[in-house]
């Protein structure tokens, strides 16, 4: 009888745990780090100001330090998170919702296929940043623009996705059996198309979420995103690299790897919810 080999790098509650549940479990724990974040972000208040303990470095007390108005870093990169993560879903709400209608458009003929590869084409010739910053500076800047800036930007690679998935949908037989039988192009892309490319729709928005954070932290960063006044952590690094030469590196270090550990969160999720739907591993 062969034993299984076990991963010394595993933790000891996914040792005899198949494929299958070490994915539920590695989902499970990254989605409650997410909305904990979430949650616990929504709930800092105003952070009190002391000057009187500005610039200290992480403690007990403080356990990211404090910044040079005196306010705990920890709170203030919780606070951060929150808004952004709360950004990336409503932006990658809104890029989802624009790939699965060009998605579906593409199947009605060539015609609309090809146009939906045009435009494809088109908003991935842009310059991403260039792009999100001129959107957001349309819509008035602050949390709507850069909401509209990073959704209407992000859609291009899961439209593409969905576009070459439907044009793989389209050659099945039923497909044209529903056409001989006078269905509508609207209703054989509802009834037939949509249900078979939602696994495709669910990986694709959560890995849209990371990049949709980072975009936005980079134009916030930049001073094209959120106003100065809100806790974003684009925010907090920008006002950070003033103070860094003074040697008060944790202002931009916590932050900073915060929004990376999210980052990853997200990937992993986004990587385990493909093996699940995928015919392949899912019942590994």
């Amino acid at each position: 009888m062969i034993k299984k080999k076990v991963n010394d790098k595993e933790p000891w509650f996914l040792y005899r745990a198949n494929l299958r549940t070490k994915t539920l479990i590695i989902i499970a724990l990254s989605a409650i780090v997410i909305v904990s974040i979430l949650i616990c972000g929504s709930l800092v208040g105003e952070i009190p100001t002391s000057f009187a303990s500005a610039n200290q470095m992480p403690s007990l007390e403080h356990l990211f330090g404090t910044d040079w108005m005196g306010r705990d870093m920890f709170q203030r990169t919780l606070a951060g998170l929150s808004l952004s993560l709360t950004v990336g879903f409503i932006a990658s709400g809104v890029s989802t919702l624009i790939s699965v209608l060009l998605g579906l458009f593409s199947s009605f003929n060539r015609f609309t296929d090809e146009f939906v590869a045009e435009v494809i084409d088109l908003f991935g010739s842009i310059p991403h940043i260039l792009l999100i910053i001129l959107i957001s500076i349309m819509f008035g800047g602050g949390v709507m623009g850069v909401i509209m800036g990073v959704g209407l930007t992000h859609w291009t690679p899961l439209a593409r996705v969905l576009r070459s998935e439907v044009k793989e949908i389209k050659t099945k037989e039923y497909i044209h059996l529903a056409e001989n039988l006078g269905k509508s192009k609207v209703w054989i892309a509802l009834k037939h198309i949509l249900p078979l490319i939602v696994s495709q729709i669910i990986v694709g928005v959560i890995l849209m979420f990371p990049h949709a954070i980072m975009h936005e932290a980079a134009i916030t960063f930049l001073g094209f995103g959120l106003p100065p006044h809100d806790p974003a952590i684009g925010v907090i690094l920008s006002e950070s690299m003033n103070y860094l030469s003074s040697g008060y590196w944790w202002l931009a270090f916590y932050p900073g790897m915060s929004l990376l550990i999210v980052v990853l969160l997200f990937d992993f999720i986004g990587e385990n919810v493909e093996k699940l739907l995928n015919p392949e591993t899912a019942q590994e």
